[in-house]
């Protein structure tokens, strides 16, 4: 397998269920196999874990459905929450 290139992006999650919002940031790994398949790997907090843009779930209710959004966008909200 190639060495892979590693590239940086951050989502805002809400939950449309449980109205739970959270923000991520992730490393993602985009290689190549011996094959010539591409494929992405995600880490979190250096933890491979699913993409989130085809799995996700609500770490506060465990449902769904989620909509993401643009980093920063949950914790904008944050002051106006307490």
């Amino acid at each position: 397998m190639a060495d892979p290139e590693t590239v940086h992006e951050a989502y805002a999650f809400v939950c449309l269920h449980c109205g739970h919002g959270w923000e991520e940031d992730y490393e993602i790994r985009h290689s190549t196999d011996l094959s010539g398949q591409r494929r992405a790997d995600y880490f979190a907090h250096g933890t491979r874990v699913a993409s989130p843009l085809t799995r996700a779930e609500c770490p506060s209710c465990g449902g769904g459905p989620l909509r993401i959004l643009r980093p920063g966008r949950v914790d904008s909200t944050r002051p106006y929450l307490a």
